[in-house]
């Protein structure tokens, strides 16, 4: 329960309180109509789907258009290799996100280190599903980038990054990964072919942004 404080909408019920020992407070309109819940951990939720703060000039403060809602972020430290001409996970590559609205877009950005001597590409899936791809074309990969060979120097690595505006259309955990091929080679990332002087990170961010 709560302590309520409502506006009706007649003389008689311009204004009424309901009193409890919760420690929740709610405003109410419209003959009791709960508007605006406050929890006892201070935290203010808003009853109405899409109900928005104003300020004073009419607009939204809060949770606007193009706001980002939450990030989550997963930067990979170890290394990985794959000779796999089919599509496979860069194990550990990966990002889950909640979104907190079905008509949240997700702001995919990814950057990925590796380095081959054959002719590698990566796309994204968002749970298993490819997604930012290139249209089909005959026998042709379809990937989201590539490629990272990058020269004859083994010692050296290439850096492949990018960025992709999905609709998951869910409110269900959403989970994005990496996924690589090569026509044969053995691709190495984070490291060089030959792991010489450095090692490297990828990472893989998501942010929801609001609809």
């Amino acid at each position: 329960m709560a302590s309520i404080i409502s506006a009706g909408t007649s003389s008689g019920t311009s204004l009424n309180l309901t009193g409890d020992t919760s420690g929740v407070l709610q405003l109410a309109s419209n003959n009791g109509t709960t508007a605006v819940t406050v929890d006892t951990s201070q935290n203010l939720q808003l009853a109405a789907a899409g109900a928005k703060i104003l300020n004073s000039s009419g607009r939204p403060i809060l949770q606007q258009s193009g706001s980002v809602l939450q990030v989550v972020s997963t930067t990979k430290t170890d290394t990985f290799s794959s000779a796999s001409t089919s599509y496979v996970d860069i194990t550990g590559l990966n990002v889950t996100i909640t979104p907190t609205s079905s008509a949240s877009k997700i702001l995919v950005m990814y950057t990925v280190n590796g380095k081959s001597q054959s002719t590698p590409s990566m796309r994204l899936t968002r749970n298993g599903t490819a997604i930012c791809i290139a249209d089909a074309s005959a026998s042709l990969k379809q990937s989201t980038a590539g490629t990272f060979q990058g020269g004859p120097d083994n010692n050296q690595t290439v850096q492949v990054a990018g960025h992709f505006l999905d609709s998951p259309a869910t409110t269900s955990a959403t989970t994005y990964q990496v996924q690589v091929i090569t026509d044969g080679g053995t691709t190495y990332y984070n490291r060089s072919p030959n792991d010489y002087y450095s090692r490297y990170t990828s990472t893989i961010t998501v942010m929801e942004i609001a609809a």
